[in-house]
């Protein structure tokens, strides 16, 4: 299934072509029918001719509800950019393009829209404008109708070009770890606590134990609808409502991550590239705040740039984004940055976790960053490592955004070209780590070392204390006994079940306490 997303200037004929299309009014509220203005999303759903059954984000227009937008396209296929035959392109029309493009929104098109109130001039008039608009773009070329949601001409050919267009679209993968971006909350009675959303990277069932990424707070699947109907399990690309068992309306909200235990950690910081928009209003400059857009959540942030002092219109550079409040996200998620008024860029995240604030203009960190970016999977995995290690099969697929079963196999892969270093099998051990082979040559070495400074000082005890030496380099129990194991292993260290020594450490006495012994026992002697 396939989620398709409108987008445009207010008073355009979003809701209005979304009705005509589907037959389904996306306002919900009062509020909304009385202005005859979308404030918040809708939602509506069609079969299209060749049976194909797609789900419709409709989005507010108006600059005031930027930010409802923004909650609505972060997990579309494919989106309707609709201009009004009446009045052309329209500053939100730019705007919604141009969170379109940073979103790398690539399957769209155009719908010229209100067609029966002017004539066929006007009608190519506002065309021609649209492309010129167009260019340098994601929606560069798109295919682009007339329709009047009113006489219903151009509808079918709609339809038509919206199926063509996702014959050449392939379904969002099944990564084994489903995220849902809550759009709505709400309670319906004598069910409890339902919340919707568009299910992304995996699959939901009824009865699964589920978990909010940023709170932490646990509950169960109770129940799943999708377009009405009730399913018992569902696949990636599709809108969904899920009733939760375990979890109060009040203690959920827009923008909350929906996810499998265990797996997704909100994070503070974010490294990423990131590209203003064209014709932005102002520059962005280093140590600047903003407001970071992902999916449906939101929060205040502040901008370092790492390889510049500013960026202008449609430059792009290397950011660490500093979050005033933890957000759960995953390398290769699109997202937004707007000042208080307007849109100024955005990009996709190469590292959800970095473990450190950056100096910068440090190459070291600029060409790590751009490994993470553009590098082979088996890249990424070693980058991963060696800033991460020892990382087990769950921290790796995260932070690659890699399936566990390519990760996997990619890691048994680099483990015998010796890239990494294996502690357990991924395939049959829970607790199986991975070390990056430098990474694991700086422990071995701290080992070693540990371990002959301990015979040098107690040269006449048979070794050092295990857990002494676990202690020393902060290793938790499993990935000690596992490394511990290898060690032995590889004959580096001799395993005495309670104490660790080298292959050639014997218990001898210098020639200095071989006197002081024997000056003992004569005193003894006498």
């Amino acid at each position: 299934m396939y989620v398709i997303g409108t987008a445009g200037h207010v008073d355009h004929g979003k809701s209005t072509l979304v009705k005509a299309l589907t037959d389904i009014d996306p306002d919900r509220f009062p509020e909304e029918k009385a202005r005859e203005m979308t404030i918040d999303l809708g939602f509506a759903w069609m079969t299209l001719p060749s049976g194909r059954d797609v789900s419709i984000v409709d989005v507010p227009g108006h600059e005031r509800f930027i930010k409802n937008m923004l909650a609505g396209v972060g997990a579309i296929d494919l989106a309707m950019l609709i201009v009004s035959a009446e009045e052309g392109v329209m500053p939100q029309t730019r705007e919604h393009l141009a969170i379109l493009d940073i979103l790398q929104i690539t399957r769209g098109l155009v719908v010229i829209t209100k067609t029966d109130l002017v004539d066929e001039e006007m009608v190519e008039l506002v065309k021609a404008d649209v492309e010129d608009t167009l260019i340098g773009t994601s929606f560069e070329g798109c295919p682009m109708l007339g329709v009047s949601a009113y006489t219903l001409d151009g509808i079918p050919e709609l339809k038509a070009a919206i199926d063509t267009i996702l014959d050449n679209t392939q379904a969002r993968q099944d990564l084994g770890r489903p995220r849902l971006p809550i759009d709505r909350c709400f309670t319906i009675s004598g069910f409890g606590t339902v919340v919707t959303g568009t299910l992304i990277d995996g699959t939901l069932t009824v009865g699964q134990e589920i978990e909010l990424a940023g709170s932490g707070q646990k509950a169960r699947v109770r129940g799943l609808q999708s377009h009405k109907t009730k399913v018992d399990a569902t696949d990636p690309g599709v809108r969904l409502a899920v009733n939760l068992s375990g979890l109060s309306k009040d203690e959920v909200e827009r923008g909350e991550i929906l996810t499998i235990p265990g797996w997704l950690k909100p994070t503070y910081r974010v490294d990423a590239r990131l590209r203003m928009v064209k014709n932005a209003p102002h520059p962005l400059r280093h140590n600047q705040g903003i407001t970071f857009h992902l999916f449906t959540s939101e929060a205040s942030a502040r901008v370092r740039l790492l390889d510049a002092d500013r960026l202008t219109e449609g430059q792009e550079g290397w950011v660490q984004l500093l979050l005033s409040d933890p957000l759960p996200v995953v390398k290769g998620d699109f997202f937004v940055v707007r000042s208080a008024e307007d849109t100024l860029g955005g990009g996709q995240v190469v590292d959800p976790h970095p473990r450190r604030r950056y100096r910068r203009f440090d190459n070291d960190v600029l060409e790590r960053l751009m490994t993470l970016d553009q590098g082979t999977g088996g890249d990424i995995i070693i980058s991963v490592a060696e800033q991460w290690g020892p990382c087990d099969l769950t921290a790796l697929s995260q932070r690659t955004n890699l399936s566990r079963e390519e990760v996997t196999e990619r890691v048994a892969q680099l483990a015998e070209e010796e890239h990494l270093v294996t502690l357990g099998d991924f395939g049959s051990d829970a607790d199986a780590v991975v070390y990056s082979a430098q990474g694991w040559d700086i422990l071995k070495s701290k080992v070693l070392s540990a371990i002959q400074l301990y015979h040098t000082q107690y040269p006449l005890r048979t070794g050092v204390p295990a857990q002494e030496i676990r202690s020393r380099l902060s290793l938790s129990q499993p990935v000690y006994q596992r490394a511990l194991a290898r060690l032995t292993a590889d004959q580096v260290v001799v395993d005495e079940g309670q104490s660790l020594r080298l292959p050639d450490h014997e218990v001898v006495m210098t020639p200095k306490m071989e006197e002081e012994a024997s000056a003992y026992l004569k005193s003894l002697q006498k």
